[in-house]
């Protein structure tokens, strides 16, 4: 997931989606839990007294390390200014504004009300087609217009037609140059090019799409266009178009029955919304795109004729909580912002002398929710500038900022909720330190001693058996012991697991093995580690396949596995160097016990020649990706001689120990204080101050219930 993609997730839940949704009205509100000078270093540090996190909270995400995403979310130079000095907390107010005063200035709902209402009751009066210059039967200025004949009494059941014409500029005016008619399924009845009666002064190709070359051989004209349109509409039909009047003005044509999206979608003061981002904002459509050469009239049909279906079954009041001039605003502050960045390389200089911070690509999400007169709620014991957090109020503890955010959430829609392990818990030093240990446990844990051998044994038959467990990314023999051992570091930790499993105890190149991971101080828990890894929420349904040949391909694979009941995905890992497939997969199974039965069906399974073995899987995608580069980008020599460091952790590692417990509790009570349908997020932003770890240091990690 991009930074991107959450501040839109975050958006959709607190202020209602723009396309073509609007906020899901059993959503009871969004929570932000942000874990300040935090990492996935301390995750994987403490995956073990992360328990509730771990357990409850079932999707995970990694953020883009080049993006700021609390910059995007609090936007720059942002304060949380005491409210209750007397607790020392740092918080905004928790009042929200009631979802009916927000909305009641709304122009729709007060044209329209808020009432679900069928299709007549949003075709133009009389009154308003004559105010909005649509030509008008029996009036002076549309002398010689057609009229359409569809007198019959219109009904909400009345079927709907989607107009739309492209003119040029002639001698004479504006001409129609193509016409589109779309019926209420969106297909399209009409699209036709029409020869102008007088000479083209302006193509106007860059709007209308027309070129003098495509004009040359049309024979069709203006009345042809007209009898056509004539007989093809029923006697009881509602033409929808966008600033419709245009289209009927230039067809010369009278119609009694139309709605135009662009008086539909009301706002203040006689303006309009474009087509462009209606569609954009209400349909998630993207229409008149500036790669086309000029627009498509029946694009710009369906999408009006799409707009008054959605107006017309959502309702006004659905409609109004899309939130339209907030949308539009933020677009255009986007685009400013957008423009200022783009700046002049003197500017940047005095920019960068000034020590500014850069300029954000769009407004501030707090800024949006303002906008609709929504207070979110903040609490926490920092100062929010450009980069991020810094340290403010050291005097509140996690446990304040607790009770006082199990007293507010419930008060509020959007609530940024912040716990900190603290500057004593930040230190370079011991970040790096931490760093190191991890690595080594996670070395340590992909990594077996087999043996005893023979001195006189056969390497790659070891090799061989040992492959077919996973794929190995070294191999080594230990010559210090009295008899020959096989030091193997695998590159997925399922191989390494499943070799200790299957191969313990068995006969590998004429000797009877033992199969066991290094022992240190760091790995006494192994076992432990192992069994809840392989019941994290995220291993849920999926096993580990290994003894592949390299050769078969995802297809064939499909193929074989396809007799598996409940199959939902098929994971080939690859050598992101190479590009060469590897030799396991991974399958995840719409259902649990279904993955347990393929188990029992694939161990000893023999696809084309070569026999399988499999577990559960335990580590999930985000984690086998940083084991990979864990082991590309700073691999280790060797791994640890059995017992070769007994070193005790530090106290204040052992602090720190608590201290990520007692976050993992705040989050558990904070949690099950929500009420239900509450969308709640926990970041993990990075560690702004430790730069030395190219794993660690800038990750965002993400997990959303």
């Amino acid at each position: 997931i991009n930074h991107d993609q959450l501040y839109e997730l975050l958006k959709y839940a607190a202020l209602g989606n723009c396309h073509n949704a609007t906020q899901p009205s059993h959503l009871a509100g969004v929570v932000v839990i942000v874990l300040h000078e935090t990492s996935q270093l301390h995750f994987y540090k403490f995956y073990l007294q992360f328990k509730h996190l771990r357990k409850v909270f079932r999707h995970r995400f990694t953020l883009s390390s080049s993006t700021n995403f609390l910059a995007s979310l609090y936007g720059e130079g942002a304060n949380l200014k005491p409210q209750n000095t007397a607790q020392g907390l740092n918080s905004t107010s928790s009042e929200c504004v009631p979802k009916s005063s927000k909305l009641q200035c709304d122009p729709i709902l007060q044209k329209y009300g808020e009432k679900k209402r069928g299709l007549t009751s949003y075709t133009l009066t009389l009154e308003e087609q004559e105010k909005n210059d649509y030509p008008i039967k029996g009036s002076p200025g549309c002398k010689g217009y057609i009229y359409t004949e569809c007198d019959q009494q219109r009904t909400d059941s009345s079927p709907l037609f989607g107009l739309d014409c492209e003119m040029c500029l002639t001698e004479k005016g504006n001409e129609v140059t193509r016409v589109s008619l779309v019926d209420a399924q969106g297909q399209c009845l009409l699209n036709e090019l029409v020869k102008p009666e007088s000479t083209v002064v302006n193509y106007r190709t860059r709007f209308s799409g027309i070129t003098k070359k495509m004009l040359l051989p049309v024979k069709t004209r203006l009345p042809d266009i007209q009898n056509r349109l004539k007989k093809m509409l029923p006697h009881d039909a509602v033409l929808v178009g966008h600033s419709l009047n245009a289209d009927l003005q230039a067809l010369e044509m009278i119609h009694p029955s139309v709605i135009d999206t662009s008086l539909l979608f009301a706002r203040n003061e006689g303006r309009r919304f474009k087509l462009k981002f209606l569609a954009k904002a209400v349909l998630g459509k993207e229409i008149q795109c500036e790669q086309k050469l000029g627009h498509d009239p029946a694009e710009d049909a369906r999408a009006a004729l799409e707009l008054a279906q959605f107006f017309i079954e959502q309702g006004p009041a659905k409609v109004a909580e899309l939130n339209l001039e907030m949308l539009l605003t933020t677009e255009k502050l986007a685009e400013v912002s957008q423009n200022k960045a783009v700046l002049q390389p003197r500017q940047r200089r005095v920019q960068k002398q000034l020590n500014e911070p850069p300029r954000l690509s769009k407004p501030c999400f707090l800024d949006c929710l303002q906008m609709t007169g929504q207070k979110p709620l903040l609490l926490g014991r920092q100062e929010l500038d450009s980069s991020g957090l810094c340290q403010s109020n050291l005097s509140t503890s996690n446990k304040q900022i607790l009770q006082r955010a199990l007293e507010d959430v419930p008060l509020s829609t959007f609530s940024i909720i912040q716990f900190s392990l603290g500057p004593e818990y930040v230190a370079s030093h011991l970040l790096a330190g931490l760093c190191e240990k991890v690595r080594s446990k996670l070395t340590d844990m992909l990594t077996i001693y087999a043996g005893p051998f023979e001195k006189s044994f056969c390497l790659k038959s070891v090799k061989k058996e040992f492959g077919r467990c996973g794929p190995i990314q070294s191999l080594k023999v230990v010559t210090e012991t009295y008899q020959p051992y096989v030091c193997i570091q695998y590159e997925v930790l399922e191989a390494a697991q499943l070799a200790v499993e299957s191969l313990n105890g068995a006969e590998v190149a004429g000797s009877c093995i033992k199969v066991q991971r290094p022992v240190t101080a760091a790995m006494l828990d192994c076992d432990v580690l192992i069994k809840e890894l392989e019941l994290d929420v995220e291993n849920e349904g999926v096993i580990y396949v290994a003894g592949l040949k390299k050769s078969l391909t995802e297809a064939d694979l499909q193929e074989e596995f396809s007799q598996l009941q409940d199959l939902e995905t098929l994971f080939l890992p690859k050598d992101l160097q190479s590009g060469k497939c590897r030799n396991c997969c991974f399958l995840k199974f719409q259902k649990s016990q279904s993955a347990v039965d393929a188990l029992e069906v694939i161990n000893g399974w023999t696809v084309k020649g070569s026999k399988l073995r499999s577990r559960n899987a335990l580590a999930s995608g985000h984690l086998w990706r940083w084991i990979w580069q864990m082991n590309h980008s700073n691999e280790k020599q060797g791994g640890n001689i059995l017992c070769e460091k007994m070193e005790q952790p530090s106290d204040s590692e052992q602090d720190l120990r608590k201290e990520v417990k007692k976050l993992d509790h705040h989050i558990k009570k904070l949690y099950r204080s929500l009420q239900d349908n509450t969308l709640c997020v926990v970041l993990f932003p990075g560690v702004n101050s430790f730069h030395s770890s190219q794993f660690f240091g800038w990750f965002s990690w993400v997990f959303v219930f």
